[in-house]
């Protein structure tokens, strides 16, 4: 008897810049978990609109702020806003910001 496995395909990827649907920030994704990857104890303390966690989450550099936060995908839109975002740790992720969306680092091996 065959297994079916649920593939949650990420609608936005690293280097995306987002708007928050519900805060109304921008940021941009530097890492996404297929499905929620935290606490029970986070996911109760934080998720107050309680998204699904069978779904993806992203890690995002919040703009004009030091914050990374984790948002899941029901929470994110595509920014339409082409302007950088400003955060300490943009060269630490990405080597450029190219036609609206940053290039991800070469990770060394």
């Amino acid at each position: 008897m065959g297994t079916v496995t649920n593939i949650n395909r990420a609608k936005l990827s690293i280097g995306a810049l987002i708007h928050h649907k519900l805060f109304g920030y921008r940021g941009v994704i530097v890492d996404v978990d297929q499905k929620f990857q935290s606490t029970e104890e986070w996911y109760e303390f934080v998720a107050k609109s309680r998204p699904p966690k069978n779904k993806p989450w992203y890690h995002v550099l919040v703009h004009d702020n030091e914050q990374i936060t984790y948002v899941a995908e029901q929470n994110l839109e595509p920014d339409n806003c082409e302007d950088p975002i400003k955060h300490s740790m943009i060269d630490h992720f990405f080597n450029s910001f190219e036609h609206g969306h940053y290039v991800l680092k070469d990770k060394a091996n």
